[in-house]
């Protein structure tokens, strides 16, 4: 029963902020490596941000200074806040984890290089409109 549940996406204004969660369940989410990723319909799904297994925090360039990753290790949960978002925020987002770190900053952040990620959620919609 490995499983993570990704929650509090919604409907947002161009401006706005969600914060969305990440519970693991099945295992320890601070013995992991884990990352947020976003998928809009006919494109590549792609990194956002990710914790490593020793804690560091990464982002991809559009959202540095925008987003924040956090965690609650007695919630075994971990959190993007997302701030002054705008449509091109419009996606679903997912949470992943994995015993090893991968990358989420650089160029080469599309899903073929994270396909072989151990456990994924179901993922929440964030839309962003006026």
């Amino acid at each position: 029963q490995v499983q993570l549940v990704e929650s509090g996406g919604g409907l947002v204004q161009p401006g706005g902020s969600l914060r969305l969660s990440c519970a693991a369940s099945g295992f320890t989410l601070g013995d992991y490596a884990i990352g947020w990723f976003r998928q809009v319909p006919g494109k590549e799904r792609e990194a956002v941000s990710c914790f490593t297994t020793t804690g560091n925090a990464y982002y991809v360039n559009s959202v540095k200074g925008r987003f924040t990753i956090s965690r609650d290790n007695a919630k075994n949960t971990v959190f993007l806040q997302m701030n002054s978002l705008s449509p091109d925020d419009t996606a679903v987002y997912y949470c992943a984890a994995d015993r090893f770190d991968f990358p989420c900053s650089g160029t080469d952040t599309y899903y073929p290089r994270y396909k072989h990620i151990e456990v994924w959620g179901k993922g929440t919609l964030v839309t962003v409109s006026s």
